[in-house]
């Protein structure tokens, strides 16, 4: 089939064909699934759990007799917000809404596919109390559900899960349960470890905690209430409290005295220990016996979204049909429904759930979007078989040189000046030239820089930009590192990936030069001749948003420490980024 029989064929079905959609490997278009039925609601339907707790479902069914395939929308952010009749919204509009996340329902409804979303265990409309984000509770509960789905009289017993974020990072979870109706899932911008999402480089995320409030939760059960006695509940309460971080910041003063929330219990766990590992899905993949389809978009930050990818497709103990993709930016984003979530999960659930051998599988294993030219390929590996690694070195002058510098220069210095008197916000920055010729930098990118700190503890912010002839800057990612976080996990770390165990913190002794290895969300990236790319360390991440609780939607919590940095790039101390750069022509 040519590529126009192909966007012939889709067109027929009422699909625009995707620019990632190629006829060298696409199969019979044509019985792809069609929009062919109007669309039931039943609302607030019972589902009871095997400890006879009910909870609500609104269920989204093809007015039509018969059998269809279930699809399980799974999240804490309420059933009723999932199914407003709004058009789909661009990031940047007003009412953008970033747990409407469920996906785009009708779309699959009118393709013969129920759609399930429920109200969780103490949200909503449901029963009991909730337990906070991917508790066991929840985990199993969602087993419950995918095997009520495949026992209604509407279902052909296969079921598989659908969504974006919470609704993708709940997938794993589930199907690490194994409830034997669930086929498949496709999890979308979906993290494998929390610990990596709520403390990004074991500094805590705001925005992780201003979820807490889009949480339509009634009944909450903490955690921590349960395991830990009143003594050892009021020890960990008071060491979080008397954080000078914490103690010199209102909101978070005042949401800590919340006893009970999700917010509470995770803001007493810092470090990464077990009551992170019961939220961490990288470890349960292996229980998985169903095909995954990682999948999202370049995520500039919040690493373990970009991980999540690349560890399914390289972890030998997730032993079933996969595959990877990456589809656009962000920034990009459109919700309900981004379209590249849903045709793409149409031909995978159209072959796993309806067999139709859409050719998906045919397909080599990893599609990426290739940002700068935007162009879609598909690759074997990861990282790619053919990378240049590339060592770009800190050198006076705010440059990055392909060598490192030859004398032993002073540092460069670095103030942070905490919130509490200061809204400046300190940074630097060290750039390329200009390049003469396309440069794709594609893979895991890593910053090994070497500091000295007059304080036991502060925080590390590197971003990569690229930067056009006229000073436009176009984000490609973030890393982040907390100073007493830096020791590797030796076992795990590579030369490209280092892996920061975070826990036991070790205190810096002031004055004392450290290496400290910050890895980013990985990136694709081609740098256009006249583009440079420029490398900024700071030590916080505002962002300009006219907002009254301004700290609350920041970067990563900054210091309430005054805090005097030396980034060392000498002879001795070859502070330098590690770029992973592909050859033209591949």
């Amino acid at each position: 089939m040519e590529q126009a029989e192909l966007t012939t064929a889709l067109a027929e079905i009422g699909i625009d064909c995707p620019p990632y959609w190629q006829s060298e490997y696409f199969k019979n278009a044509s019985q792809l699934s069609r929009p062919e039925y109007e669309m039931i609601i039943e609302r607030d339907v019972a589902v009871t759990m095997r400890d006879g707790v009910v909870l609500r479902a609104d269920i989204f069914r093809p007015d039509a007799p018969g059998k269809f395939p279930g699809l399980l929308a799974l999240s804490a952010y309420g059933k009723d917000c999932q199914s407003l009749d709004i058009p789909a919204q661009p990031i940047d509009s007003w009412v953008f809404d970033h747990n409407v996340e469920a996906g785009d329902i009708e779309f699959f409804v009118r393709r013969g596919y129920v759609y399930v979303i429920p109200d969780e265990r103490g949200l909503g409309k449901s029963e009991g109390a909730w337990n906070g984000p991917f508790s066991v509770q929840e985990q199993e509960d969602g087993h419950d559900i995918v095997e009520w789905i495949a026992e209604q009289e509407w279902c052909t017993g296969g079921v598989g899960m659908m969504g974006i974020s919470w609704f993708g990072m709940i997938q794993r979870f589930v199907a690490a349960q194994a409830p034997p109706s669930l086929k498949a899932i496709m999890p979308y911008e979906a993290a494998n470890d929390l610990y990596g999402v709520a403390y990004e480089g074991g500094i805590i995320q705001p925005f992780w905690w201003e979820l807490e409030r889009e949480i339509p939760a009634h009944t909450t059960q903490s955690e921590s209430e349960l395991l830990y006695s009143p003594e050892e509940m009021e020890a960990r309460y008071d060491a979080v409290a008397q954080s000078k971080d914490i103690r010199h910041n209102a909101s978070y003063t005042r949401l800590l005295a919340r006893r009970g929330s999700a917010f509470f219990d995770q803001l007493l766990h810092p470090e990464n220990d077990e009551f992170w590992a019961r939220r961490r899905s990288r470890d349960k993949v292996g229980n998985i016996k169903v095909p995954v389809y990682t999948s999202g978009c370049w995520i500039p930050f919040f690493k373990p979204f970009s991980d999540a990818i690349w560890d399914d497709m390289n972890n030998p103990e997730l032993d079933v049909p996969k595959k990877a993709g990456i589809f656009g930016h962000h920034m990009h984003t459109e919700l309900p429904g981004p379209p590249t979530l849903k045709y793409e999960a149409l031909r995978w659930y159209d072959h796993w759930l309806k067999d139709v051998d859409t050719g998906i599988m045919d397909e080599p294993p990893i599609r990426l979007f290739v940002m700068g030219p935007n162009t879609y390929r598909f690759e074997n590996e990861w990282p790619l078989a053919r990378t240049q690694w590339t060592k770009l070195y800190l050198r006076p002058f705010g440059k990055l040189n392909p060598s490192p510098d030859p004398g032993t220069p002073d540092p460069d210095p670095l103030v942070h000046r905490p919130p509490i008197i200061s809204t400046e916000h300190s940074s630097l920055t060290y750039a390329t030239q200009p390049v003469s010729a396309p440069m794709e930098i594609t893979g895991p990118v890593v910053l090994n820089v070497f500091a000295e700190l007059d304080q036991p503890d502060a925080t590390f912010i590197a971003k990569l930009w690229a930067v056009g002839p006229g000073g436009e800057r176009f984000p490609l990612n973030r890393g982040v590192l907390k100073a007493s976080h830096r020791a590797l996990d030796e076992e795990r770390s590579t030369f490209y990936s280092p892996v920061h165990p975070h826990t036991n913190p070790e205190p810096v002794v002031p004055g004392e030069v450290n290496e400290y290895s910050i890895s980013f969300p990985a990136i694709s990236y081609v740098l256009r001749p006249g583009e440079k790319l420029e490398l900024e360390i700071s030590t916080s991440d505002p962002i300009e948003i006219p907002w009254h609780h301004v700290i609350n939607v920041m970067g990563p919590l900054p210091s309430m420490t005054l805090t005097y940095y030396k980034v060392h790039r000498d002879k001795e101390h070859q502070s330098h980024l590690l770029l992973p750069v592909i050859p033209p022509g591949g």
